[in-house]
């Protein structure tokens, strides 16, 4: 079992290491939580591009000590030109899951880089460092080169069927004779590196309204995508209000809608509300999967961009409709399932800093390298995040120029009665709430150092990467005999890998009052923790 990270500095954690490393070389240069995430984030998206990108989509929660956190929400709208009726006019009954017409939405990511900057600037808590030093790892291992993990070289196996013959797909990530590139192998990102440098000489802002918006738009008008430079032009992302719960000792955060945040702070309000007898891990784990099916029927029915739903999420936030919905939950037998699922591929980090500013953050491109479209002139590798709109009016996410769409991402932070604050998440689309709620109950309410809190055994109900089933998977390290009461209970189980990816790639910081930081890693993933 590893054992938690401890520094006082700061700590830097994420699921690739080189990415820990460059942000815990920010903190040890004095620069701040922010700052630390952006060179983080760009790292990642460097050497981790089968998980995010800079053409996809990210989601911040920032906090300083006696701040109220915020959200940065840097979710793109889909392009003006992408309607129900440009997909049908093309004799298209659903909007394609890869290539061009797949990329329909603004890339918010490096918006969401520039707004949380400037937010931690403007409050007093940031702007230490350059713009160059910040994106300058990212740039040089983007020219020099990373070595494949074996975690995308799989996923490229696997997904090669589908994304060889993609616009650029091949020239960025397959060897010369078309094969996927084996564990080790050099991945060289030339066109990107050059971006990352005119970012750093210029500004975010060019990647939007500068020489970079008009190469990624002429790109994308050529490929075919509805995306245009006035998409990108118009594109700012949002600083919102996070929604928050009391759990315990403690309150939590995350994001609103068009996320599924609410999700995770309903699946941890109901279950706190459920009566659960002395029945040991069976009922500590039947408990959280029974709340996850009322807090995903909620996210189901109602979750979309908040422009468009008829319902305040925090309404379901109250007292009374979480004591309703554990009243439902039958600790004897599962309720019946499933509901359809949404994959998801994304990288959740966090840091926190000396002075104790702390960010949860998480960037995505949806699918396994998303669109599968790399942009010749830019690098610039295109999310599908737009194939969650529907073509159908009555749709709940029918699709709309400019709708943003519904996002399986959503960082976590909670603070603690206690004076300690803990930033949380993992990747895995509709395993992200189940995650994260394994790991605040066992750290919060278990009292599971927290390494162990991410490392032991997890589960997970519904899809996620790398699965397309909806029944009740357990790692093979929990004991058969809970399995079994599992099964007997109406549950329908699969056993799958002791360490399997598919459960998410987790991590948490927690900093203590007296400045004490502790951090944790997922095994399940590239990752590291790293404190300064």
């Amino acid at each position: 079992m590893l054992n938690t990270t401890m520094g006082t500095r700061g700590m830097m954690t994420a699921p690739h290491h080189m990415a820990a490393e460059a942000g815990r070389d920010v903190l040890r240069e004095n620069g701040t939580a922010t700052e630390a995430m952006v060179a983080a984030a760009a790292v990642i998206a460097v050497v981790y591009p089968h998980m995010n990108a800079i053409g996809g989509d990210g989601f911040w929660l920032i906090s300083r000590p006696g701040e109220a956190p915020i959200g940065v929400d840097a979710c793109g709208p889909a392009a003006r030109l992408a309607t129900r009726d440009y997909y049908g006019e093309r004799g298209l009954a659903a909007i394609p899951t890869r290539g061009p017409q797949a990329a329909l939405t603004v890339p918010g990511t490096v918006g969401g880089w520039q707004t949380a900057l400037s937010h931690a600037t403007n409050g007093g808590g940031g702007g230490r460092l350059p713009l160059s030093r910040l994106l300058e790892p990212a740039a040089a291992l983007a020219r020099d080169g990373v070595p494949i993990t074996a975690g995308q070289a799989l996923v490229t196996r696997e997904k090669l069927n589908e994304l060889h013959d993609l616009p650029g797909f091949a020239e960025t990530f397959l060897d010369a004779y078309g094969r996927p590139l084996e564990c080790g192998a050099r991945l060289r990102q030339p066109a990107l590196a050059d971006t990352l440098e005119q970012l750093s000489r210029v500004g975010l802002d060019d990647f939007y309204r500068g020489d970079v918006a008009r190469s990624i738009a002429a790109d994308l008008d050529t490929l075919g995508s509805p995306l245009r430079l006035d998409d990108l032009l118009e594109y700012r992302p949002l600083t919102v209000e996070p929604l928050s719960l009391r759990v315990g000792k403690a309150r939590l955060y995350n994001m609103p809608p068009p996320t599924q945040g609410l999700a995770s702070l309903l699946i941890l309000g109901i279950h706190q509300r459920v009566p659960v007898p002395n029945m040991g891990p069976f009922g500590h784990i039947h408990a959280l999967v029974e709340s996850t099916k009322k807090a995903f029927q909620v996210r189901d029915r109602h979750v979309a961009d908040p422009r468009w739903m008829t319902v305040n999420p925090q309404d379901f936030l109250c007292g009374q409709w979480l004591e309703t919905a554990a009243s439902e939950i039958d600790m004897t037998r599962a309720a019946p399932w499933p509901y359809p699922g949404a994959a998801g591929d994304t990288v959740w980090m966090g840091a926190v800093d000396s002075q104790g500013q702390a960010v949860s953050f998480i960037q995505s491109i949806y699918w396994e390298y998303g669109a599968g479209v790399v942009l010749p002139a830019t690098g610039v590798l295109m999310q599908n995040r737009g194939i969650s709109f529907g073509l159908d009016a009555q749709n709940l996410q029918a699709l709309e120029p400019g709708r943003r769409p519904f996002h399986t991402l959503n960082p976590a932070m909670a603070r603690f009665d206690d004076g300690r604050d803990m930033v949380y998440g993992t990747m895995g689309g509709e395993g992200q709430p189940q995650t994260q709620a394994a790991i605040f109950t066992r750290y919060a309410n278990d009292m599971m150092p927290l390494q162990k809190a991410i490392s032991a055994p997890r589960w997970l109900l519904g899809r996620t990467w790398g699965s397309s089933s909806t029944n009740l998977k357990l790692e093979s390290r929990f004991p058969s005999s809970l399995s079994e009461q599992l099964h007997e209970a109406g549950h329908a189980v699969e056993m799958v890998g002791n360490f399997d990816s598919m459960m998410g790639h987790a991590g948490a910081i927690v900093r203590h009052p007296d400045g004490l930081l502790e951090g944790a890693s997922d095994p399940r993933s590239d990752g590291a923790v790293a404190a300064s």
